[in-house]
């Protein structure tokens, strides 16, 4: 059964964004590892599981490698602020 995830649309623009960007840019890196954590184990979405096995490959990086960078990129910096908060928002 395939299933349409309720960001669908909104995540389908960031993930179009980030395959134009390089793994240099640190946050379209830390997007990948967003959209990879958040369509791990959905079952739809097929061409976001796709695009994001492919972004990986072109940006050869392991999962692993880019959860081990983008840990060290949350500890040294905000990424996803909330203008009006303190606090992280990437949900």
């Amino acid at each position: 059964m395939s299933l349409t995830h309720p960001q669908y649309t909104r995540d389908r623009q960031a993930l179009d964004e980030t395959m134009r960007a390089t793994p240099d840019d640190l946050f379209h890196l830390c997007e990948l590892a967003r959209l990879l954590i958040r369509y791990e184990g959905f079952p739809g979405a097929e061409d976001i599981h796709r695009d994001l096995e492919a972004t990986l490959g072109r940006w050869q990086l392991s999962k692993d490698e880019l959860f081990r960078r983008t840990r060290e990129i949350h500890q040294t910096r905000p990424v996803y602020r909330n203008s009006d908060s303190a606090q992280e928002d990437w949900f």
